[in-house]
């Protein structure tokens, strides 16, 4: 079995209207942009990730609108909430004909969980009691195969004080039951609008880059960053290993914006 191409693309804060902006972006025009270099790089996606923050508005028109962006460019798109997501009209609108939202899945030789972390209003991220034991049931199900897990708040401190604050909130519950599954290979995020790596008990823990605009990393406080709009590439070998790269769009760094904009 040949390895596969999974494109994680994440926080597009996409609007119904595509002309509406955020943090001095266009964003329907970014996350278009991050696409197009993601696959200018030569590279074809086995599957397309979006891990959350898809539609700021909350709006149909705005999961449209990404739906009609990715259609077509993967054999399949998975789907997961973050915070400024609504995940019933996300379930309702990106859940058929080549997209799925949140569950598990099998790619290659590896196998998919994605989780809900959305807490209604809020900016942190809760696993209900549910989604624990799913995430428990599915690992199970999925057996020996090398598992990557996806979801919106990553489950580890990243070191800026403000967006710790607003984390996962249970992640020691969450990291419990990944210690429990010695086939968990990566546990891959977005929420932090910047890109993140460490190694946890033999587990890589990824944050990657929002396709609009990124947080200056290792702050107290929010601070925006002129880094550009970024992607990642996930390359899932057969044999269990994988290999990943951050992509970013270099010729778009962004200009000081005001910085009381800025929310994860």
């Amino acid at each position: 079995m040949q390895s596969v191409q999974l494109l994680q693309l994440t926080d597009p804060h996409l609007f119904g209207d595509p002309a509406r902006e955020l943090y001095g972006v266009k964003t329907a025009t970014s996350f278009a942009l991050a696409l197009e270099a993601a696959l200018a790089s030569g590279r074809v996606p086995d599957a397309i990730l979006a891990t959350g923050d898809i539609g700021d508005d909350m709006s149909e028109a705005a999961y449209a609108g990404f739906r009609r962006v990715l259609a077509g460019r993967a054999r399949s798109v998975y789907c997961l909430p973050g915070n400024h997501d609504d995940p019933v009209l996300m379930a309702r609108v990106l859940a058929s004909e080549g997209f799925q939202y949140c569950g598990r899945a099998r790619i290659g030789a590896w196998g998919l969980v994605m989780l809900d972390t959305h807490v209604p209003g809020r900016p942190h991220g809760r696993l209900a009691p549910s989604e624990l034991a799913r995430l428990d049931a599915d690992l199970l199900a999925l057996g020996d195969v090398p598992v990557l897990v996806c979801l919106h708040h990553p489950p580890v401190d990243v070191g800026s004080a403000w967006l710790d604050g607003v984390g996962l909130k249970n992640g020691a519950e969450f990291l419990e039951v990944i210690d429990r599954h010695r086939q968990v290979r990566c546990v891959l995020a977005g929420h932090v609008h910047q890109e993140f790596d460490v190694v946890r008990r033999g587990v890589r823990v990824l944050a990657t880059p929002s396709t609009c605009a990124q947080f200056t990393p290792g702050t107290e406080r929010c601070v925006m960053d002129r880094r550009p709009p970024g992607y990642r590439w996930i390359e899932l070998r057969a044999d269990g290993s994988f290999a990943s790269e951050v992509g970013w769009l270099d010729h778009l760094v962004g200009e000081p914006r005001d910085e009381s904009e800025w929310r994860a």
